[in-house]
């Protein structure tokens, strides 16, 4: 299955009102924390990093002597806005990843794969781990991007590479525990690498849009279950045929 696909049968999905209601109880919740703390905190945190630009613009172009505190201004609340967004819908996606996926894996796998065998290869205790692994990982490349951030036209693009790597690493494992072995994991998120990472930046993306960004974590979650669901029921008919040896032309005449 193709990511197109999958983020066109998770869309579908989210008409029924048990994805809706998933869609709407961690965002609000992610909305209601960020959004009071914003409120409290975003005047006086826009002033202070527009003070810091300014200071920089002053040091570094101490010569041409230029005033651009209102622009300062402006750029401090682009940044706040590019570093808000995230918060809301990683929050949200926490929430989800922890009481949503394993309803929404139940509600895929019962429609569209009901044959495919569940190996439990994955647990409570598993994304416990991959939660962490995935906070650790933004903190981390959160940091060793700072140099990075001195540079404003790469201030839109640095989140979304960081949370294109977030966002595959929170979906991918919950999307295949119940079913894959730890084998299995391991091969195709080595295999759908690539893919995965797409489906973590047009989430990243479209966390961004308006009204669009509400709907983000449920809609890429379930396209993760579509995506890797597909890909298990390949490999699985892939090495059946593989190991079949009336497949492989060696059926007795």
């Amino acid at each position: 299955m193709s990511v197109a696909r999958s983020i066109l049968y998770a869309a579908a999905n989210l008409l029924h009102p048990r994805m809706l209601w998933l869609m709407l109880w961690p965002m609000l919740i992610a909305v209601a924390i960020w959004g009071s703390l914003a409120l409290l905190l975003w005047g006086r945190l826009a002033l202070r990093i527009a003070l810091w630009l300014q200071q920089g613009i002053d040091y570094a172009l101490a010569w041409a002597h230029l005033d651009l505190g209102a622009a300062a201004l402006v750029a401090a609340n682009v940044l706040l806005f590019l570093l808000f967004v995230p918060l809301v819908y990683l929050t949200a996606l926490f929430i989800l990843s922890l009481f949503g996926m394993q309803p929404m894996v139940n509600y895929v796998a019962s429609r569209s794969y009901p044959s495919l065998e569940r190996r439990r290869g994955g647990g409570i205790a598993g994304s416990g781990w991959n939660s962490f692994v995935a906070i650790f990982g933004l903190l981390l490349f959160g940091l060793l991007s700072v140099p990075f951030w001195l540079f404003p036209p790469l201030w839109p693009v640095i989140p979304l590479v960081i949370l294109a790597w977030v966002n595959q690493r929170l979906l991918r494992y919950d999307a295949l525990a119940e079913h894959a072995d730890p084998q299995e994991m391991k091969r195709i998120f080595r295999a759908r690498r690539g893919a995965l990472y797409v489906m973590g930046l047009l989430l990243a993306l479209v966390a961004y849009v308006p009204l669009a960004g509400f709907f983000a974590p449920v809609l890429f979650g379930l396209a993760f279950i579509h995506y890797l669901l597909a890909a298990l029921a390949q490999e699985r008919a892939y090495r059946a045929d593989a190991n079949n040896p009336l497949d492989r032309g060696n059926a007795a005449p």
